[in-house]
């Protein structure tokens, strides 16, 4: 029995065979994909001076515990350091002349150029103004508080509900798991501090600041440091 070339069996099973070794061989090898794992959502601790959360951590990626202030508010001759003159000028400045003080802490701080002009001059303002309307400094307070929130967020400090907490024991602790309640308590906490001892945290965060940044324009002067030209001695050739 005669077979047409589109009938034959062997050209069939040779055909099979051939696609079947072609689909082996051009089949591309496929590496087995794993499922990507998300990444965990960043947890913030602390604030930066712009109000913005920055990650207080250290090298091991753990949270940095709060620190303390280096002096209390009531601390206002300082201590018997290196920085005993300073606390002494410290102390003068925020009992006759706190506008100077605030504009020195505001400019130590970090801030854009001209910041001791464009926060003394508002400051003294204030303080002529409450002093000639009430008898006493209660405006300037409320322009003055936002430099300590600033300080204490800056440098990652226990603030004073937190101080209280601390103090108290563990019966408050709860409000300490939620960073924006907590900072919402701080905040008012800085305002009430500067408004009822104003002179006094001040003195305090000047001292703060003191201790841990120099100030700006000792920074900012070129230094020239003159390098002898070393000694020669000539030699007669041999």
């Amino acid at each position: 029995m005669a077979y047409s070339d589109e009938e034959s069996p062997l050209l069939s099973a040779a055909g099979g065979a051939a696609d079947t070794k072609r689909s082996h061989v051009e089949e591309p090898f496929k590496v087995p994909t794993t499922p990507a794992v998300e990444p965990p959502p960043p947890r913030f601790y602390g604030w930066t001076a712009e109000g913005l959360p920055c990650p207080h951590l250290s090298a091991t990626g753990e949270p940095v515990p709060r620190r303390q202030w280096n002096s209390s508010v009531l601390a206002c001759l300082g201590r018997n350091d290196e920085f005993c003159s300073s606390d002494l000028e410290v102390c003068l400045l925020g009992s006759l002349a706190p506008c100077l003080l605030y504009g020195s802490n505001v400019e130590r701080l970090g801030s854009s150029p001209g910041a001791f002009a464009n926060h003394c001059l508002p400051y003294t303002g204030l303080y002529l103004l409450g002093n000639s309307l009430f008898g006493w400094n209660c405006m300037a307070p409320w322009f003055s508080y936002p430099s300590r929130t600033a300080i204490r967020r800056k440098f990652n400090l226990e603030g004073g509900c937190e101080a209280l907490v601390r103090s108290c024991g563990c019966c408050c602790k709860g409000f300490q798991e939620d960073d924006e309640h907590r900072e919402q308590c701080e905040t008012a906490c800085d305002f009430a501090t500067h408004f009822f001892c104003h002179p006094c945290s001040l003195c305090q965060e000047a001292r703060e600041l003191r201790r841990r940044l120099p100030h700006p324009s000792f920074n900012s002067r070129p230094v020239l440091v003159m390098v002898p030209p070393a000694e020669q001695a000539m030699g007669r050739g041999t």
